[in-house]
């Protein structure tokens, strides 16, 4: 799953839509899905009760559950990487929720590149993550080294790869690594599949892969099939969706991909079928009925996302309804839908009150207590936004937001 470089300013601005889909593998994860009458291959673990039990707790989003489960296994399948996988992935997920970076408004337009973006890093989280993806490879490179067309192996390998470049582009932002080891799995995935077609899992990468490319302009698609880099955004489409549908461990995955695909493209309608499918089916997944609420409103259903948004919040001050909840991200999404409904002092207090939860991450404090700015502007009530201007800068003053504070502090926003 490729992650962004740094390219030319040309060709950064030309392949943005590729760099940033490549983002999408990491807003979703993997379930276990019943296989069509076609033949489908995976590792034989993926499919055992245990590890679905442990799947089912992590789309509860209640990692504290499904961890535990996982290290279970792992011991009980100490060689084998994708147990090593599994352990890898709840331990990144979980880290990626608490910092706010699973809502997919972050990646639904550009700003996640061109922005500055500060991340409190947890050190001992960083270095479990990287030394369970250097078990995870390293197991998977014993195992090769006796049978290179080890499928299961060559799958846990791209996997491993997949994870660590999640985290090195989402929190460390270090993009030209996480590019290399992102083209590396899917190198790994397109392996798996010249060795049995039916290892269904393996499309959700190279799916990925072939849309994105093929949806970079015209010139550099030429430039990119000199020296062999080909896509087609209909082949990758259906790459996806044959995971979606038939995938053992990538099929919500899969889903999750399509639906952002979508939304990027403006295409609200199908994006939102998917989105309300996955609500229906995990409906004690917080960012699964977040996300409905988000593409209702970009697809100007104004109400209903404000609808959703608030149902959203009242289940989630239900004890025990969410097993995990960051209410700032649904707060956030109500105040942005309201400011569009005109309806602007709810809109300032759902985005105040976004920004004072325990859970809110400094970076979305800072763009909530911005957005509260904006709305006092609008409201001509300057001396109002001034003071939340003044409380971004100290939340923050060499940040997007902080420069933004910075120049309305002067000149007040105007919505131009």
């Amino acid at each position: 799953m490729p992650f962004p470089a740094r390219f030319p300013a040309q060709l950064a601005a030309s392949t943005r839509n590729a760099l940033l889909a490549a983002l999408a593998i990491v807003l979703a994860a993997a379930w276990p899905a019943c296989a069509a009458a076609q033949r489908v291959d995976t590792n034989p673990l993926n499919r055992d009760p245990q590890v679905q039990k442990a799947f089912a707790d992590f789309y509860k989003l209640d990692y504290a559950r499904a961890l535990p489960q996982f290290d279970r296994v792992q011991a009980a399948h100490s060689t084998d990487p994708i147990a090593t996988d599994y352990v890898l992935y709840v331990t990144l997920f979980q880290e990626l929720f608490r910092l706010d970076l699973l809502d997919t408004t972050f990646y639904a337009n550009d700003g996640f590149l061109t922005g500055k973006h500060t991340v409190v890093v947890d050190p001992k989280v960083r270095d479990r993550v990287k030394a369970l993806a250097g078990k995870a490879i390293d197991q998977a490179n014993t195992r090769l080294d006796k049978n290179p067309k080890d499928v299961d192996a060559l799958f846990a390998r791209g996997w491993a790869k997949s994870l660590e470049a999640t985290y090195e582009a989402m929190v460390e932002r270090s993009f030209v690594s996480a590019l290399r080891q992102a083209s590396s799995a899917k190198n790994d995935c397109e392996d798996v599949l010249d060795v049995d077609p039916n290892y269904v899992d393996a499309k959700l990468i190279t799916g990925i892969y072939r849309y994105t490319v093929g949806a970079l302009p015209f010139g550099f698609k030429l430039l990119f099939g000199v020296v062999g880099i080909h896509g087609s955004k209909s082949e990758g489409m259906a790459m996806l969706r044959d995971s979606a549908e038939r995938g053992v461990i990538t099929s919500v995955e899969s889903r999750t991909v399509m639906a952002l695909f979508l939304r990027r493209d403006a295409k609200y309608k199908k994006a939102l079928a998917i989105d309300e499918a996955l609500a229906a089916k995990y409906p004690h997944n917080f960012l699964f009925c977040l996300e409905r609420a988000n593409v209702s409103k970009d697809a100007g259903q104004g109400m209903k996302a404000v609808a959703l948004y608030e149902e959203l919040i009242r289940q989630a001050q239900r004890p025990g309804y969410f097993p995990s909840a960051h209410l700032e991200l649904a707060y956030f999404g109500l105040g942005a839908t309201l400011r569009g409904q005109h309806r602007y002092q709810e809109s300032v207090d759902a985005f105040r009150e976004g920004a004072f939860q325990p859970t809110t991450s400094p970076e979305l404090k800072r763009r909530s207590l911005l957005a509260a700015g904006e709305v006092y502007d609008l409201m001509h009530q300057h001396d109002k936004a001034e003071q939340q201007y003044e409380a971004v800068i100290r939340a923050g003053r060499n940040t997007t937001q902080g420069d933004l504070a910075h120049k309305y502090l002067e000149d007040a926003y105007t919505g131009k």
